[in-house]
């Protein structure tokens, strides 16, 4: 099989599918050479920096649809902090996998988080390290 099962389950079911219209946070990210489109909105408790609530809008195929899905599941009630440690290989694994040709699916759901991350610290006049906010492992400690 192509897809496991928890990839299918989030694509048929997908999870906080939306938009938050006062979300704290948007972010927007796209492959052009793919065509997926991802719009992440979250949520922010200001006094904790906890994301209480996370929705999405995507779109493309079936793994950009189910990968959106379990980010958005992943950094509901997490700190920003934690949310920001959101990588693709986490993405992937709480899926239990993608094939090869769709793992660029994961690194789209890892940069709407970041995005929307950094469209919240905008809004709010929050410094952060850019390094933080890019695609891969955030070697920061915040």
């Amino acid at each position: 099989m192509l897809y496991s099962e928890k990839v299918m389950d989030h694509f048929r079911n997908p999870r906080n599918v939306g938009e938050i219209a006062d979300a704290d946070g948007v972010g927007e990210v796209g492959n052009a050479k793919c065509g997926d489109i991802m719009r992440m909105y979250i949520k922010v408790d200001k006094k904790t920096m906890v994301i209480t609530d996370a929705k999405f809008m995507t779109f493309g195929c079936g793994s950009a649809i189910a990968t959106s899905s379990i980010a958005t599941e992943m950094i509901i009630n997490k700190p920003i902090s934690e949310a920001l440690q959101l990588s693709n290989k986490a993405v992937v694994e709480a899926l239990d996998g993608l094939p090869a040709h769709k793992v660029h699916c994961s690194v789209l759901a890892e940069e709407a988080v970041k995005a929307a991350v950094k469209d919240f610290y905008d809004k709010n006049g929050i410094s952060y390290n850019e390094e933080c906010l890019k695609s891969g492992e955030c070697p920061c400690v915040h």
